[in-house]
């Protein structure tokens, strides 16, 4: 390869590379940072997001393969790749004064964010299945050690060990998968693949069947039903900030690699998955929004509230196999997507401004309960998580309400008007709990803590104002998603 060919191929994977550099000379520079000036260890990870986040909307989204093809840079990747460098900057922000806190400010809590971020990134470039199961492991190994950043914590351990264990297993689901693909295909690149299938080459049953195991594989990723089991537990046990980059990063970068893996590659096998999909997403919303009702801890219950927006992006891959709906359906979810991260990053940044440092059970900050007098002692504060709340409701004219319109007229026009009725019917049952916390902050008498942190208050209130503004003004955004076009092989 000549150094021409190289530098071309390095500058589709720059942020990335960037990044990871970055990441691996922090570690290092850490060392030499005293104890109680761990500060400066997130102000040098924020630098290197801002320089990674600057290159990639400097980039090109004209869709270009490197290396081999195994990597590419679209505006599919450009648009995702944004959104997981923000929620990184967001993540920093509110873990800033968080860990000091909790008492767990340690260096590495820096650098391991880097590491999984950098894992999304290259998913959203992934275009090899091989280079997806790499990122996949990627992205997940450095959370499972944040799950647990807060140790000696008991729970915090126990939802590392459970988040390892069942992420393990996926993995292994999602490899095999790709093995079998491979055996279907006699290739693992997804141009090649799609090639093949194209042609009518492949061996369809192998096919179908290794497609199945990688959609159980990024099910688990995406806490999509069944594969939801590990999200309470883990979101719950794992620090709040740790818990609030999760739920945004790691989802997305599971929808990522499925819009890559079944709208641009193995749209063939939608006779036989689109059925599995409608399940899976009616399902996953049903069973998020049900049990979120009997929640007392807001922890748990943001838990099953991400589980029902992740069915809620899934309506988006129904349509998978239909070539016209497909690009439409793309650009909602990734719609969907930006407006769950923006009002998801606000809501935890609330949940943690009211969470207790190593608070006695019952008085940890993390009850609903703990919210009542909110709006009467922190008026600015409560009119945020309002906001927040109204918008994951998907009450017009929020943003969250602009995002489901968008995915419901995507599967209306696929054809499947009963899986749109479940999506409106089960935003009816989401009101219940996300109103409660309204009338808790408003209608009860209380006296709520909350800590006063400028990272953290600033977060919430310019999510808040980011959500308003949005809502009134969506067209931008939406032009973005639908020119953020999805690269068929």
């Amino acid at each position: 390869m000549s150094f021409e060919v190289f530098f071309d191929n390095l500058k589709v994977i720059l942020p990335l590379a960037v990044l990871v550099v970055w990441a691996c000379a922090l570690l290092l520079v850490d060392l030499f940072i005293p104890k109680e000036r761990k500060g400066w260890t997130a102000l040098l990870a924020a630098v290197g997001l801002g320089v990674a986040l600057g290159l990639t909307i400097a980039q090109d989204s004209s869709p270009y393969g490197a290396f081999g093809g195994m990597v590419m840079v679209d505006g599919f990747s450009v648009f995702l790749n944004t959104l997981f460098l923000g929620s990184g900057l967001a993540a920093i922000a509110l873990a800033y004064d968080y860990l000091k806190r909790q008492g767990i400010e340690r260096g590495e809590f820096y650098v391991l964010l880097l590491f999984s971020i950098s894992g999304m990134l290259l998913m959203a470039q992934a275009a090899d299945l091989i280079v997806i199961f790499l990122a996949l492991e990627l992205l997940s190994i450095p959370l499972y050690v944040l799950a647990g950043f807060a140790r000696p914590r008991l729970d915090s351990e126990e939802s590392a060990l459970k988040y390892f264990l069942l992420g393990s297993f996926s993995g292994g689901f999602f490899v095999f998968g790709v093995a079998l693909v491979f055996g279907a295909t006699g290739t693992t690149s997804l141009a090649g693949v799609s090639a093949i299938v194209a042609n009518h080459a492949a061996n369809l049953s192998l096919l179908i069947i290794g497609a199945a195991l990688m959609l159980i594989g990024l099910g688990f990723k995406v806490a999509a039903v069944p594969f939801h089991m590990w999200t309470p537990d883990v979101y719950q046990g794992a620090p709040s900030a740790v818990t609030a980059f999760m739920s945004v990063g790691a989802k997305a970068a599971g929808f990522a690699a499925l819009m890559r893996i079944f709208v641009s590659t193995v749209s063939i096998t939608s006779a036989d998955l689109t059925m599995v999909f409608w399940i899976m997403s009616a399902l996953t919303m049903f069973l998020g929004n049900l049990v979120a009702i009997s929640q007392s801890n807001i922890k748990r219950m943001l838990a099953y509230s991400s589980i029902a927006h992740a069915g809620y992006i899934l309506m988006a891959l129904v349509p998978f196999g239909n070539p016209d709906i497909a690009p439409g359906a793309v650009s909602s979810a990734l719609f969907y997507l930006l407006a769950y991260a923006v009002t998801s990053l606000g809501a935890w940044a609330v949940v943690i401004a009211l969470e207790k440092a190593n608070g006695a059970e019952g008085s940890d900050g993390l009850k609903i309960a703990d919210y009542a007098g909110l709006g009467k002692k922190h008026p600015a504060l409560a009119a945020a998580m309002v906001v927040f709340m109204l918008s994951f409701t998907g009450v017009p004219p929020t943003l969250g309400f602009m995002g489901k319109f968008y995915l419901f007229r995507s599967v209306i026009e696929g054809g499947f008007l009963g899986l749109a009725l479940i999506g409106v019917l089960t935003s009816l049952i989401s009101a219940y709990f996300y109103l409660r916390i309204i009338v808790m902050m408003y209608m009860k008498e209380g006296e709520p803590e909350v800590r006063r942190e400028p990272w953290l208050q600033a977060t919430a209130y310019l999510a808040a104002l980011a959500v308003v503004i949005l809502s009134l003004v969506s067209t931008p955004l939406l032009s973005w998603a639908e020119n953020a076009f999805l690269w068929v092989f």
